[in-house]
């Protein structure tokens, strides 16, 4: 279940960083500040890829535990 939403944070963190550099060095204009879509999108980015790196697959079951 982490490893499931560390992926979809890593992915919408990553198109948010996309559409959000996008806005602000392009002319992409989304309707929001591009600037907050930057910034969410790393933190989304960054939060996904370290879940990913750190936690163990909690669905999983230990045999060596029970």
């Amino acid at each position: 279940m982490i490893k499931i939403l560390g992926f979809i944070l890593t992915i919408g963190g990553a198109i948010a960083l996309v559409i959000g550099l996008l806005g602000v060095f392009g002319s992409m204009n989304v309707g929001l500040s591009p600037w907050a879509l930057l910034i969410l999108g790393i933190i989304f980015f960054f939060a996904g890829i370290g879940l990913l790196k750190k936690r163990k697959d909690t669905d999983t079951i230990d045999k060596e535990n029970n």
